[in-house]
């Protein structure tokens, strides 16, 4: 599969496919046995945190990746954490597009998320 295809394909797609990929990498398989792995849940969290954690470490050290050397450390890193959602969101049938969809609707309607109750004091600043 070539970067332009990968880069067109729909939200529900590229959520397949990261979760195949994952499969097919066998981090979904007990290696010793062959069989299907259950991977816990908080456990998966806590590497999607992880490269949030390694997504800040490049903005604070403003490094190029390591991997990756034409992008940003930054950038790779928030890519890893998309790449693991997608994946975690694919095994658990979650409707990402849909919750996205419709929290951007809710968030419309919010008063913390109103210029002017932001700026009164106490307000969301970020």
């Amino acid at each position: 599969m070539t970067h332009n295809e990968i880069a067109t394909m729909s939200f529900a797609e590229l959520q397949f496919l990261c979760h195949f990929r994952a499969r097919s990498a066998g981090w979904w398989t007990n290696l010793e046995t062959g069989l299907p792995l259950e991977r816990d849940k908080l456990g998966l969290i806590c590497l999607m945190h992880s490269e949030l954690s390694e997504m800040a470490e490049g903005v604070r050290k403003g490094i190029m990746d390591d991997h990756l050397p034409e992008r940003s450390m930054e950038e790779v890193e928030a890519a890893d954490c998309i790449i693991r959602i997608l994946d975690y969101a694919e095994k658990h049938s979650l409707d990402l597009m849909g919750a996205i969809a419709d929290k951007l609707e809710y968030n419309k309607t919010r008063a913390d998320h109103k210029i002017e109750n932001r700026k009164k004091e106490n307000g969301k600043k970020f």
